[in-house]
């Protein structure tokens, strides 16, 4: 393949400071001879259309404010790098009908996400969430009890439900911890499970049934949503911590809150059915619970690792070799 003829990046001033600085900026600028930076603020998908059919490019670079792509696309445009995560605002299923190539950030952010895990898995069995209120406030429910019931994660038995990107990089910020892991996703082979050192749960019951800690990690599709029931939470021993970081419909929401308000585990949720959180949720409530608003990753301060991500897609593109994070129709149907 030669070098692309046209490249256009429709990005506001405030993605392209946060995605891509001034030293990602220039290597973007020198992949292709025709290179247009298009910012979107304000622009309809109307004029979006009219802008591509003028430019033709052949590569687009797009973000969260980019307009819907047009169903009829400029004739010579091969490929839509997206530097974000979910495509379901910019492209339609149609708009795979054809050789168009899509890529997105992949397994970029996966480390932030499994930080965010980590830290509910701390929350939760340090209390955070009930002493990030009573510690402001006066009288002596403001100061712990005798003993304590916060618990340490050193040594903790935990329970993995899938086996991606995320789940893999959780796995490694756990070894310091020194925690038995154990994991339950349908590909998750023999060989798999013994170069991460971890082991395969007999079924999901199993999983919640054998693990102080669970973290859901499951990516959604129709076999996993509501996968989770009232049954299998309530496999969760006393004390034991839920999490999840991966999606929210994959647990039954209406089951977890139930469980939730007995208080007999602890449970951090970042994922929700609704997002936003509804303002009366039932688990705003709650002290057992710790709440963050779908925010586990990338965190500003990382957002140029998704930048350098689609850089490297693309400087791929001009050399052609194979791309990372393809998105396909099988993957963009089961998105959300």
């Amino acid at each position: 393949m030669p070098r692309p003829a046209a490249l256009l990046a429709v990005l506001t001033p405030t993605e392209l400071r946060e995605f891509l600085p001034e030293s990602l900026l220039t290597q973007l600028r020198s992949l292709a001879p025709t290179f247009q930076l298009l910012d979107p603020t304000g622009l309809t998908p109307a004029d979006l259309a009219s802008a591509l059919a003028t430019h033709n490019p052949e590569i687009l670079v797009a973000c969260w404010k980019t307009p819907p792509l047009p169903a009829a696309l400029p004739p010579r445009l091969r490929y839509v790098c997206y530097i974000a995560g979910s495509l379901k605002r910019l492209l339609t299923r149609d708009h795979f009908n054809g050789s168009l190539l899509v890529t997105n950030w992949g397994s970029s952010i996966s480390r932030t996400v499994a930080e965010a895990a980590l830290y509910h898995i701390l929350a939760c069995l340090r209390h955070a969430s009930h002493w990030a209120v009573a510690m402001h406030q006066p009288g002596i429910a403001a100061w712990k009890s005798h003993p304590t019931d916060a618990r340490s994660l050193f040594c903790r038995r935990v329970g993995i439900h899938g086996f991606g990107p995320v789940a893999r990089e959780l796995v490694a910020l756990l070894r310091p911890w020194t925690c038995p892991v154990s994991v339950f996703a349908p590909d998750l082979t023999p060989a798999l499970a013994a170069v991460h050192h971890v082991t395969p749960a007999a079924s999901l019951e199993a999983l919640f049934a054998e693990n102080e800690i669970v973290v859901e990690l499951a990516p959604l599709i129709p076999a996993t949503t509501g996968i989770v029931t009232e049954k299998i939470l309530r496999l969760i021993r006393p004390g034991g911590v839920f999490v999840n970081v991966g999606r929210g419909a994959v647990v039954d929401e209406a089951a977890l809150l139930r469980v939730a308000q007995e208080g007999k585990i602890s449970i951090g949720l970042d994922v929700y059915t609704t997002e936003p959180l509804p303002a009366d949720s039932g688990f705003r409530a709650l002290p057992s619970v710790s709440l963050t608003p779908h925010s586990a990753g990338p965190t500003i301060d990382r957002y140029p690792d998704a930048g350098a991500f689609a850089l490297k897609n693309l400087r791929a593109y001009a050399e052609d070799r194979p791309l990372e994070a393809v998105v396909t129709p099988e993957i963009f149907d089961h998105s959300t």
